[in-house]
């Protein structure tokens, strides 16, 4: 098994072209079309990560947060960011991070598992993105079009919120007139022909796009394939930022701190005052003071994340209860969401959980 099966596996799931424009996801360190011989799963990628995984023979450490996020000038050990990727390039381990474009998924995404963790229904993302849909308009002779939607679906067109195979078709009659030198589907050169067609349908992530027209030209019975592409306005229910919620019950502040605490294995919640009880939960892991104003307009009774300033607590204005976690404390279940994700798909490969806590940040209490 390669890397590239990993990072192919990841990235079906959490796309790296989903990443925010400021992040630097992806292969940090090593080459895709190295053997493995195990895999480690790790928030952060810090020195100690590397020595765990030269110790456990694991030679690819699959980390949320990348190690490197903008270009290095020097590798003279002068911190702990040139130290840690020196030490990966010595000892042959590859780095791989994921981290924005899992935050951005609602499928098997860093939010998922904090609002698993806290047993919210009926989840939704907070802020879809929106910019990403892409429509696919196909025209197909009528005994392919069934074969023609299978291909289009099996490469990931179809897909809307939480429905999938989505696809609309209507009947109408092409026109075609081969010109010599052509293979013509039927009819005869130089004359002009009527085709009875099935016009097709779908939506899809601009991220699948080169995918799925590569599955419709190898589906198509035509020697020139008839297709049209329009970007959609349309907000995508399956991407974007933070998630919303709904507890099983109402609970009071206390009760849901309380919950929140055993939840999430925290030592310390920061939070804002509130005086009614709480049903609605916005949640985002990690920094998430940017979409406090979106949870507000959303209903959210609490906005649980990490990273706020003082100065922006104040933004609760007693209509909301914020809950700021920690940032390694919000995001700490994403080890074992990246190693779910792995261990079911390589199901007999050794993937580890990293033993090395990695928060910098402690409490005295």
């Amino acid at each position: 098994m390669l890397i590239s099966d990993i990072i192919k596996h990841l990235e079906e799931i959490a796309p790296s072209s989903l990443q925010e424009s400021y992040d630097n996801s992806g292969l940090l360190v090593g080459e895709k079309e190295t053997a493995l011989t195990g895999i480690l799963v790790s928030l952060d990628c810090i020195e100690a990560t590397i020595h765990e995984a030269i110790a456990q023979n694991c030679n690819l450490i699959v980390a949320h947060h990348p190690i490197v996020f903008s270009g290095l000038k020097r590798f003279n050990n002068a911190n702990y960011v040139q130290r840690t990727v020196q030490l990966a390039i010595k000892n042959d381990v590859a780095i791989y991070a994921i981290h924005t474009n899992l935050d951005n998924v609602y499928a098997q995404g860093v939010n998922g598992k904090i609002a698993e963790r806290l047993s919210l229904l009926d989840t939704r993302i907070l802020v879809p993105r929106t910019n990403d849909l892409v429509k696919l308009v196909t025209y197909s002779p009528l005994e392919n079009a069934e074969n023609i939607r299978e291909a289009l679906f099996k490469s990931g067109a179809g897909n809307m919120g939480r429905y999938s195979e989505c696809s609309f078709s209507t009947m109408g009659n092409g026109t075609f007139k081969a010109e010599i030198g052509a293979n013509p589907y039927i009819g005869k050169i130089g004359v002009r022909h009527t085709e009875n067609e099935e016009k097709i349908e779908v939506m899809l992530h601009k991220n699948q796009v080169k995918k799925v027209l590569e599955e419709l030209k190898v589906a198509h019975p035509y020697e020139e394939v008839a297709y049209e592409m329009y970007a959609l306005l349309n907000s995508d229910q399956n991407i974007g930022s933070g998630m919303i919620g709904e507890l099983p019950d109402e609970l009071s502040i206390n009760d849901f701190l309380e919950h929140l605490k055993l939840s999430m294995n925290l030592e310390v919640i920061k939070y804002t005052n509130l005086t009614k009880a709480v049903k609605k939960i916005a949640i985002c892991g990690g920094s998430g003071s940017f979409l406090l104003l979106d949870a507000k307009s959303a209903g959210a009774d609490v906005y649980v994340t990490s990273d706020f300033k003082y100065h922006e607590f104040f933004d609760a204005e007693g209509s909301i209860m914020v809950c700021d976690i920690g940032h390694y404390e919000s995001e700490k279940f994403t080890i074992d969401l990246l190693y779910d994700i792995l261990r079911e798909k390589f199901t007999t490969f050794a993937v580890l959980k990293t033993a090395v806590n990695t928060n910098p940040v402690k409490y005295f209490i």
